[in-house]
């Protein structure tokens, strides 16, 4: 029997998983953020690591988060506002999302 090779992830793609898991436990926009900075980081840490496969990278995430926080305004504008714990999630996924997106463009902007 043949060993299967598994498929490598795209970086992008394994960097929206782990900051749409953070977003979801409802962390807190300090450490999404922080989550973003280190993120960066090992992607500059590879052995073969090139700043404008970074660059490209952060841009590309930046375009994803972006149009998630958007969806994330509009979901939040559907929130019942008489369901506090709904709201509250709702509003503590939106601060993440967003710190998310500025943390990104920081990154962004530093390399």
């Amino acid at each position: 029997m043949a060993a299967r090779r598994q498929a490598r992830v795209r970086p992008v793609d394994a960097a929206i998983v782990r900051l749409m898991a953070l977003a979801a436990k409802g962390v807190p926009p300090h450490r999404i953020a922080r989550e973003v900075e280190m993120i960066v980081a090992e992607w500059l840490r590879e052995p073969d690591a090139d700043p404008s496969d970074a660059k490209t990278w952060l841009d590309e995430l930046r375009e994803q988060i972006v149009a998630g926080v958007a969806d994330a305004e509009e979901q939040v504008s559907y929130v019942d506002p008489g369901e506090a714990a709904a709201v509250k999630q709702a509003g503590l996924t939106l601060a993440a999302l967003q710190a998310s997106r500025d943390a990104v463009e920081r990154a962004s902007a530093s390399l």
